[in-house]
């Protein structure tokens, strides 16, 4: 038996992008702790452009054996607080597929001095942790992670520093 022809298409309804300050200010759901997401820091030299960077990789915690998957996320920066927005997971057609967790690497100009760092995902519940960047002695440090007072806020990101991932020019 054959399936009857459609005399209309149906329209599939788009769905609308939330915008990173409606997430920030939205209310997450009660749900339990759970660790979901590393956001690693460290210093980063692209030999290519010869320009020195402040990096985020913004990693999930559980590992992906079928598809390659990216994060994304969006960044709004206000003076010494930056919020990594984190949208959902997109998988990438044009790499070959690894058991690896899905990532995004978030690339800013050198940051210097002490900055506030919160992660958001897409139901409002943010992770923050305060960093201590120092360009000129090489290092950055992690002063404090913490859950800002939210309404159901809760735990799922672990914020670390990635002194393995640190590159520098030669000269510097």
């Amino acid at each position: 038996m054959s399936l009857r022809k459609l005399k209309n298409i149906p329209k599939i309804p788009k769905t609308r992008k939330k915008k990173p300050a409606t997430i920030i200010a939205s209310i997450p759901l009660k749900k339990p702790d759970k660790l979901e997401f590393y956001c690693r820091a460290y210093f980063k030299y692209d030999p290519k452009l010869k320009k020195q960077f402040t990096a985020f990789l913004i990693e999930t915690s559980i590992e992906f054996t079928n598809f390659f998957y990216e994060v994304s996320a969006e960044l709004v920066q206000e003076k010494n607080v930056l919020y990594i927005v984190i949208t959902g997971l997109v998988a990438r057609m044009d790499k070959v597929p690894e058991v690896s967790p899905a990532r995004k690497e978030i690339l800013l100009d050198v940051l210097s001095g002490i900055y506030t760092i919160n992660v958001v995902k897409q139901d409002g519940a943010i992770n923050s942790a305060e960093f201590d960047f120092d360009i000129i002695n090489k290092k950055i440090q992690l002063i404090k992670e913490f859950i800002p007072k939210k309404k159901n806020n809760r735990f799922f990101c672990k914020f670390e520093v990635a002194k393995e991932n640190f590159t520098f020019p030669e000269s510097y």
